[in-house]
C-alpha cells in the first residue's frame, strides 16, 4: 500500500513542477521508471509460472515412463524367480533320486560310487550357485518395489499438485472472461467507439481512445468520460480480487514544454493519475490495488508515423491482473 501512495504523492508532486526543483523532479521520474521495471517483473514471472507448469507436464510423462518400464522389470524378474525355483524342485528331486541309487549301489564298484558323489558334488554346488542366484534376485526385486512404491508416492504427490494448478488456472481464466464480460456491459454502447476490452496473457485490457477522455494535451477528463469510468468502478469495487493498472499513452509528437507539462511521459503519467483518482472516488477501491503509470509515446499500437495512427496511440490503458497469491503459494 505504502508503494501505491508514493505513486500518488510523486504524481502530486508531478502537478505543481513550479514549486519542486528540477533535481527532485528527476528524481521522481525514476522511480517512476523503477515502478514501470517491477511491472514487468510481475508480468515476466507470470510467463514463466506458465513454462514451470508445462516442465511439470513433461516431467510427469517422462515419470510415467519410467514407472511403466520399472513395472515391466518387476513382471520379468518374478518369472524368473519363478523358474529358479522349479529349477531348483528339480535339482532337488533328482538329488534325492541320486542318493537313493548311490545307498542302492554302495556295495557296487568303487568307479560307479565315486562317479555318483561326483555328480553328487557338482548338483550341489549348482544348487548352491542358483540359490544365491535366487537371493540376489529377491533382494532385487525387493528394493525395486520399494523403489516403485516412492516413486508412485512422488507421482502422486506432484499429480495432486498439477491438479491443483489446473484448476486455480482455471479459475483464474474464468474470472478473467467474467470481468470482461461485466467491464462490457458496463460500458455498452461505448465498444468498438474509441473502446477495446480484450483478454490477453491472462489479463482484461480496457483501451479508451482519448477522444473518450481528454481534450489534445489535457488531464482533465471529459464529462462523459468520468461517467464511463464511474460504471467502470462499481465493476472494480466487486471484484477485489483483482488488481488495477492505468497505463497512459501519446503519440510521438513533442510535447511542447511549459511551467505545467514537460514531455509526454509527463503527460502520460498524469493522465493516468487522474484517472485513479476518477475511480478512488466513484467507488470503494482499496488504493493498494491502483497503480499508475505512464508510458509516453514508447509502446504504440501503430508504429506508422500517420495521422490515423498517432490517433490510435493516443489512449488509456486500464489492465485488470488477477491476483495470483494462490498460485504462487503452491509453487512454493
Amino acid at each position: 500500500m505504502k508503494k501505491y501512495s508514493l505513486i500518488v504523492f510523486f504524481a502530486l508532486i508531478a502537478a505543481f513542477p513550479s514549486c519542486v526543483s528540477m533535481s527532485k523532479f528527476n528524481e521522481q521520474k525514476e522511480k517512476l521508471a523503477d515502478f514501470e521495471r517491477e511491472n514487468n517483473v510481475l508480468i515476466s514471472e507470470n510467463e514463466q509460472l506458465k513454462t514451470s507448469n508445462n516442465e511439470m507436464l513433461f516431467n510427469l510423462s517422462r515419470l510415467r515412463g519410467e514407472l511403466d518400464a520399472m513395472r515391466a522389470d518387476s513382471a520379468l524378474r518374478a518369472g524368473e524367480i519363478v523358474e529358479l525355483q522349479t529349477n531348483r524342485r528339480q535339482l532337488e528331486n533328482r538329488l534325492q533320486e541320486m542318493t537313493t541309487t548311490m545307498e542302492a549301489l554302495r556295495r557296487g564298484s568303487e568307479r560307479e560310487t565315486s562317479s555318483l558323489l561326483m555328480q553328487i558334488d557338482a548338483i550341489q554346488r549348482d544348487l548352491l550357485r542358483r540359490e544365491t542366484e535366487l537371493q540376489r534376485l529377491t533382494q532385487e526385486m525387493t528394493e525395486k518395489q520399494v523403489s516403485l512404491m516412492t516413486m508412485e508416492r512422488d507421482l502422486e504427490i506432484r499429480n495432486q499438485r498439477l491438479v491443483e494448478l489446473e484448476r486455480i488456472i482455471s479459475r483464474q481464466d474464468s474470472a478473467v472472461q467474467d470481468i470482461r464480460n461485466k467491464v462490457s456491459a458496463a460500458l455498452v454502447g461505448l465498444e468498438n467507439n474509441g473502446l477495446t476490452v480484450s483478454v490477453y496473457q491472462g489479463k482484461v485490457y480496457v483501451s479508451l481512445d482519448e477522444q473518450l477522455l481528454f481534450r489534445s494535451g489535457s488531464i482533465t477528463v471529459d464529462p462523459a468520460g468520468v461517467s464511463a469510468l464511474r460504471r467502470l468502478a462499481t465493476i472494480l469495487e466487486q471484484n477485489p480480487d483483482i488488481n488495477i493498472t492505468i497505463e497512459g499513452h501519446t503519440d510521438n509528437v513533442p510535447l511542447t514544454a511549459s511551467a505545467a507539462m514537460q514531455d509526454n511521459w509527463d503527460l502520460s503519467v498524469r493522465r493516468a493519475t487522474s484517472i485513479v483518482r476518477i475511480l478512488l472516488s466513484s467507488a470503494r477501491i482499496a488504493p493498494e490495488r491502483l497503480t499508475a503509470s505512464g508510458r509516453g509515446e514508447f509502446v504504440p499500437v501503430d508504429p506508422a508515423n500517420t495521422p490515423a495512427a498517432r490517433q490510435k496511440n493516443r489512449r488509456t490503458e486500464i489492465i485488470l491482473t488477477p491476483k495470483l497469491d494462490e498460485l504462487f503459494q503452491i509453487l512454493e
